[in-house]
């Protein structure tokens, strides 16, 4: 990240967008943008798989871009309107928290067009509904159906665990972080019913559980792994950007055996502080759809059709085992390709307010 850093400065609001150069060789005149949910472009997660995305579309185009940071809910719309008076034709907002200030912004100017991930703009309640059309002519939403490779995650975890308990929490209790849990807590039960099992899911319990309230790497995300720890948990999934600092802070201080499972990124490839702890993570692909987006839109093929990412269109996934490639049960790769499999083809059911 610090490579991205320095090939462009980005400001925070209150600052001029800061702008750079791509390095493609056919110049396009179209001027991308991009605004960060709190975390920033260096969160490990969903603010920098984005921008990472955006960067690489306007590299290729042979365009500058420019991004903003958000520090919190207040500079959503400032940050906005900044992007617009600099003149920007395509702005990705990064995250479901943006959603109402990217729909006054876009309704306000028709012809900009605008990239909102992980909301349907659809007038659902915090995003808890999709009905396949934005509410805004000029928004085309980037969905991820996190369920499913979720639910993978969840069989895996089941299979791994020593204690018979595995856990979650999340930063708070929107729509596309619950959908994770969701579905982790569908694998599991899955994992249970096919091997005769009992393992127990902490955390979720399908309509409540564990919330730091926020996104942050703090206290409260480290308290919130311990008590998890403390009731046996030796494989946590923390959902929420930068709050699985908190479990790795809980899990060192432990002292026990416990295994994370990531989101969003592959935390080995985006935080080698994970190394030792991480058993996969649950991908969004965010960087090749936001790419493929900005890309549409340099080569005047935009399409505000809602983009909806599955196992089946590699939107979503899980990632390799890495260093626990050893450890996992010899056979469970295989299995998991069935559960896949059996998720692709609809044999296996994962409920998900993204598939009615």
């Amino acid at each position: 990240m610090a490579a991205l850093v320095a090939a462009t400065t980005l400001a925070s609001c209150g600052d001029a967008p800061k702008e750079s150069k791509g390095t493609g060789s056919a110049a396009s005149d179209l001027l991308p943008c991009i605004v960060s949910d709190a975390g920033g472009f260096d969160d490990k997660s969903f603010n920098q798989l984005s921008y990472e995305g955006v960067k690489q579309a306007a590299d290729e185009l042979g365009t500058k871009f420019k991004g903003v940071e958000s520090n919190n809910e207040n500079d959503y719309a400032p940050n906005l309107e900044s992007l617009v008076a600099e003149g920007c034709d395509a702005i990705v907002t990064v995250g479901f928290a943006l959603a109402s200030a990217t729909k006054d912004s876009a309704t306000a100017n028709p012809d900009i067009e605008y990239v909102l991930i992980d909301d349907s703009a659809d007038g659902g309640k915090d995003g808890a509904t999709f009905d396949g059309k934005a509410d805004v002519a000029n928004i085309k939403p980037l969905l991820y159906n996190t369920a499913e490779a979720a639910f993978m995650a969840g069989y895996l975890a089941a299979d791994y665990t020593k204690t018979g308990v595995v856990g979650t929490y999340g930063g708070q209790p929107f729509p596309t972080v619950t959908i994770f849990m969701d579905g982790f807590k569908q694998g599991v039960e899955y994992y249970n019913k096919e091997k005769g099992k009992t393992v127990k899911v902490k955390g979720w319990d399908g309509k409540n559980g564990n919330f730091t309230g926020g996104f942050e790497a703090n206290t409260q995300a480290t308290n919130t792994a311990t008590q998890l720890l403390d009731a046996d948990v030796d494989v946590i999934l923390p959902v929420g950007g930068p709050i699985y600092q908190g479990a790795l802070t809980a899990i060192q201080a432990s002292g026990k055996d416990v295994a994370l499972i990531g989101v969003d990124a592959d935390f080995y490839e985006t935080d080698p502080k994970t190394q030792d702890v991480v058993l996969t993570s649950i991908l969004k692909n965010m960087k090749t759809s936001t790419y493929e987006a900005i890309m549409a839109a340099g080569n005047d093929k935009f399409d505000f059709t809602p983009y909806v990412g599955t196992l089946a269109n590699d939107g979503v996934g899980i990632a390799p085992f890495h260093n626990f490639e050893s450890k996992v049960s010899p056979t469970v790769a295989a299995e998991l390709d069935k559960v896949k499999a059996g998720i692709m083809d609809g044999s296996i059911k994962v409920k998900s307010y993204l598939t009615p």
